[in-house]
């Protein structure tokens, strides 16, 4: 089994990053296999509605100039999915958002390729706005027929300076028990 963690924060080894870690933690106690994606930064545009990748049937977008196309591949190839995002004015990174609307239109148009996968989302936030957040990555996960993983809270941290998230005790717990969760999920449906 493997699960990929999508980081949609362009700092590499904040907190976003951090928070995917945590739950990779009990993943790998689990003899689960992990990697760690780092879109934020690295797609640099978003969906343009143009359906080829209805028309094409390969499970890509009709867009190269980015690592859209790997990261869908990897998410195909993938048991569970991992998104994570900080909170930018209430919202996903530009960089999720399009990983969301063109990943989630390859998915849907070439036979729901992510359908019966396990998906997690985390999320990182000063302040306020991670519900919402939250929502987006779990609208991409329901839509596309996904098992979502709930835990002992909204699975979000706080802290802005990196490594500020690792002082939120409950946040950093419930990243563990989101872990745990997910392996168990996991497990159950490769049984």
């Amino acid at each position: 089994m493997k699960v990929i963690g999508i980081n949609g924060s362009p700092r590499k080894g904040g907190n976003t990053e951090q928070m995917i870690n945590k739950v990779f933690e009990q993943l790998e106690a689990e003899g689960i296999e992990t990697e760690l994606v780092q879109i934020g930064g690295e797609i640099n545009r978003g969906c343009m509605a143009c359906g080829k990748c209805g028309e094409m049937l390969n499970n890509t977008c009709v867009i190269k100039t980015d690592i859209l196309n790997e990261v869908v591949e990897k998410m195909i190839d993938a048991d569970g999915i991992i998104l994570g995002s900080p909170t930018y004015f209430a919202d996903v990174t530009t960089e999720m958002k399009a990983l969301i609307d063109r990943a989630g239109y390859v998915a849907l148009r070439n036979g729901r390729v992510l359908k019966h996968k396990v998906g997690v989302s985390v999320v990182a936030v000063r302040r306020a706005g991670a519900i919402h957040v939250f929502d987006s990555m779990n609208r991409f996960f329901q839509i596309n027929s996904m098992f979502m993983v709930g835990s002992t809270y909204w699975n979000m941290c706080y802290g802005r300076n990196p490594g500020e998230v690792l002082d939120d005790e409950e946040g950093m717990a419930n990243m563990a028990d989101l872990g745990q969760s997910m392996a168990l999920l996991l497990k159950k449906l490769n049984d």
